[in-house]
């Protein structure tokens, strides 16, 4: 009976090395493939299969955001980059992790283990797994965010961003020039890559703390922020985010 499997990484070269390195374990069968945690979801909803290798840094969606949002659970092996000490914890919890670019032999020792737990109850729940990262994960400091403007991507350092807007189902980066760039990650993964000086200050809005000119209180426990971008742009906070506000400015 073979095993299928659905392969999910937003990397091309990772997805040609990994197809590659797989075919010599003819009992996988790969029933789909995909480039980010959006179609990714509806690949594994759709063929239901029994392992997926998952990257997690991915646009649109990225993998925990994914798993989160899952219905069928199958087992999963990671390919990405922590460190080392959170591979050991991977090892421990039932769940792989494969540093990229994946090595053969490594590889072999992740379907080993794969082989082993393969009764349902010892799959972990999307709940478990997004814990279980949260707490490991080390974030690394964001210099830069990239943009795809034609057939090139642009590098927008995150010193030139005042503040970042979701609008009509897109996410855009505003500059201190107030040119916009649209983006592919959500708010959600801006907010999870994104440390200080970065804020969330609405279900819309992260704004950068660093470029505010002003702080005005607003209805209902809220806050009016006056940025320091060429057209000193207001952006008010939304209520549910007023204490948060309040504790961090000490307003």
């Amino acid at each position: 009976m073979s095993t299928r499997i659905i392969l999910i990484d937003d990397e091309p070269l990772a997805l040609k090395r990994l197809h590659r390195l797989l075919e010599k374990h003819s009992r996988f069968e790969i029933v789909a493939e995909a480039t980010d945690g959006a179609s990714g979801l509806k690949a594994v909803e759709e063929h239901q299969p029994d392992l997926i290798f998952l990257d997690v840094e991915m646009p649109v969606m990225n993998g925990f955001e994914m798993l989160s949002q899952l219905k069928h659970i199958p087992k999963i092996i990671f390919t990405t980059a922590f460190e080392e000490y959170a591979i050991k914890a991977f090892e421990e919890n039932s769940i792989d992790y494969l540093l990229k670019p994946i090595d053969a032999e490594r590889l072999d020792k992740a379907i080993e283990k794969f082989n082993r737990f393969s009764k349902p109850d010892q799959r972990m729940q999307p709940g478990q797994i997004s814990s279980l990262i949260a707490s490991m994960q080390v974030k690394k400091e964001i210099k830069s965010i990239p943009v795809k403007i034609g057939d090139r991507f642009l590098l927008i350092n995150t010193t030139q961003i005042v503040f970042i807007e979701a609008k009509d189902k897109y996410v855009y980066l505003v500059t201190d020039d107030n040119n916009e760039y649209l983006t592919d990650f959500t708010l959600a993964a801006l907010e999870e890559k994104l440390s200080s000086p970065f804020l969330r200050i609405h279900r819309a809005y992260m704004i950068n703390s660093d470029k505010i000119r002003e702080v005005h209180k607003g209805f209902n426990g809220s806050f009016i922020f006056t940025m320091k971008d060429q057209k000193n742009t207001k952006i008010h906070s939304g209520r549910s985010y007023g204490e948060d506000v309040k504790k961090i400015f000490e307003l």
